[in-house]
């Protein structure tokens, strides 16, 4: 999770799903860019490698260990978060491919993130998908602690 501080506030950058199950949705449907750990992967390695390849942008350290939370589909979402900054309108991400309509057998390629903010965290807590809202509490928490994590992602 790319972090920056602007006038005293702390803003986070979320990103919104491409596609048109996502299309129109704002509250509770933006997160954290993220993604699967390849076989053999460390999960602070994968969160490198989906930033990068969910936005373009490319993450910097140190980092800071938001530890895991648990979506709604019983996927585990091991996070960091990183001081940064990037025009959004700079967005490159990746393309999947989905069924749509579902069940329909036709076939739509759409970008994984389609819109990328910053939010103030406060702000961001009305967008975050609910599952991802500690990692806010957690980034809020270890920048007041002045916390930074030994296990680093690369």
């Amino acid at each position: 999770m790319m972090f920056r501080r602007r006038a005293g506030v702390v803003e986070v950058l979320l990103g919104h799903p491409g596609g048109p199950f996502w299309h129109g949705r704002h509250e509770g449907a933006w997160t954290i860019p993220k993604g699967g750990i390849h076989e053999g992967e460390r999960a602070s390695d994968g969160a490198v490698r989906e930033f990068r390849e969910e936005t373009g942008f490319e993450p910097r350290g140190p980092y800071v260990a938001l530890g895991q939370v648990v979506l709604r589909s019983g996927k585990i979402v091991h996070a960091w978060a990183f001081e940064g900054d990037v025009d959004p309108a700079t967005l490159v991400s990746m393309t999947t491919t989905v069924l749509w309509p579902p069940r329909s057998g036709r076939q739509l390629t759409i970008p994984e993130i389609d819109e990328v903010r910053f939010f103030s965290t406060e702000a961001a807590r009305a967008v975050i998908t609910p599952p991802q809202q500690p990692l806010l509490d957690r980034l809020v928490r270890a920048l007041t602690d002045g916390a930074s994590s030994s296990a680093q992602p690369r």
